[in-house]
């Protein structure tokens, strides 16, 4: 069975995971939010390289991603009565499979790590793919991650200036709006003068480029709010470790969403080096969001 093509949905990749039943939860809820469709999609493969199967092995393997699937759909469906629940198994690579579905997808959600994770494992290769290789938003869900009580919900995004970062930023003034959210913003300085090893820079004056960094961000947000009017935003421009201060900021919001690949992200990097770290640590959901999107 293929990916539906059609009406942009929700598409969320299942495995029999925690971190997957957590993320069909988060991606019902957003499907409710966003009125669309929810997609479950399960990759299934022969997990040997050395050899294919024969046709009666293959299928009980299909038949074994045909029963996770089925759980997963049997809960989501059980989460949220009203929205439509379609499905699609996939033979093929998880990342693969979820990259291709997000084609047409509004949003993917994944979970953090899969099945074939083990306890320590900080991200799974699937969270890190998926995001790396589409240019649709992608929602990283820990596992056992739940939505706050709290009212107003909080969202928390974190920016640089980069191209990625200006589109991660309007992605989370809608997800804000969708919420009913509060939504703050963040730019974390890190002065490379207070690193280990380095006492000083030649020809430069740090608090100078402090300021006019701030003066930046906060004209940057400025400009951008005027079209979220109704949306509660805070601003803050804070020094520190950018993937620390973002994680432990977000550790009980609702969704922390960053650019791909922001300012100082090697070429060719699967993910910017801030992005890849924050999801690492696994604190709340996670928004990577691309230049490309248009953050719907």
């Amino acid at each position: 069975m293929g990916v539906r093509e059609g009406a942009e949905s929700v598409v969320v990749g299942v495995d029999g995971s925690l971190a997957a039943d957590t993320a069909v939860r988060w991606a019902a809820d957003e499907a409710r939010l966003r009125g669309v469709p929810l997609l479950v999609c399960h990759a299934w493969q022969w997990p040997y390289p050395d050899a294919d199967a024969n046709e009666s092995t293959r299928r009980v393997v299909a038949g074994m991603g045909a029963l996770t699937l089925d759980e997963a759909v049997r809960q989501a469906r059980a989460y949220a009565e009203d929205v439509k629940v379609e499905q699609a198994l996939v033979r093929g690579s998880p990342g693969g499979v979820l990259v291709e579905a997000a084609r047409m997808a509004a949003l993917v959600v994944v979970g953090d790590r899969g099945g074939g994770g083990f306890d320590g494992l900080a991200a799974g290769s699937t969270a890190v793919q998926v995001p790396a290789h589409t240019d649709r938003p992608v929602v990283v869900v820990p596992a056992g991650s739940a939505p706050r009580a709290r009212s107003p919900r909080r969202i928390v995004a974190g920016v640089d200036g980069s191209a990625d970062g200006t589109a991660a930023l309007r992605f989370a003034f809608r997800e804000a709006r969708l919420r009913d959210a509060v939504l703050l913003v963040m730019c974390v300085w890190e002065d490379a003068a207070q690193r280990p090893g380095v006492r000083w820079l030649p020809f430069t004056l740090p608090d100078a480029m402090k300021r006019g960094a701030r003066m930046r961000f906060e004209t940057f947000v400025t400009r951008m709010r005027a079209d979220f009017a109704d949306v509660v935003t805070e601003t803050r421009f804070v020094l520190g470790h950018p993937p620390r201060v973002l994680a432990d900021e977000a550790a009980d919001a609702d969704l922390l969403v960053l650019g791909a690949r922001g300012l100082g992200a090697a070429p060719g990097a699967l993910l910017g080096p801030v992005t890849q770290n924050v999801v690492s640590l696994g604190t709340c959901p996670v928004a990577i969001v691309h230049r490309h999107t248009d953050g719907s």
